[in-house]
């Protein structure tokens, strides 16, 4: 099983931007299909963004195209979320998986290994 760990989470203001970094120790994220999700209590997990692990390209749910960025750094090992204009409601614990399958249409599918999370508060 493949440990991986989120981090880069934290407060921010709503309009601001983090960027969230998810990274596996003795295991190459290199070809994998990394995905991002994000949860709250009591509502359905949500499916934001994937990266394919063949050939980088990128799934984007539209909740947040043309906002989040999804990228991979093979040399640091690790896959990031670049997140702007922030909003509230997008307040959540965000999780990074590796995933069997990447499409265009539905990002990240057949979700395997998942970090503990890093937790994003939007308010002011």
């Amino acid at each position: 099983q493949v440990q991986l760990v989120e981090s880069g989470g934290g407060l921010v203001q709503p309009g601001g931007s983090l960027t969230l970094s998810c990274t596996a120790s003795g295991y190459s994220l290199e070809h994998e299909h990394i995905g991002w999700f994000r949860q709250t209590p009591g509502k359905e997990r949500e499916r934001i963004s994937c990266i394919s692990g063949l050939d980088d390209n990128t799934y984007y749910a539209d909740s947040v195209k043309g906002r989040f960025t999804i990228s991979r750094d093979n040399a640091k090992n690790a896959v990031y979320l670049q997140m702007n204009s922030l909003k509230p409601e997008e307040s959540a614990v965000y999780y990074c998986t590796t995933a069997d399958i990447y499409n265009d249409y539905g990002g990240c599918l057949g979700e395997r290994d998942r970090g503990k999370g890093t937790l994003v508060t939007i308010s002011s």
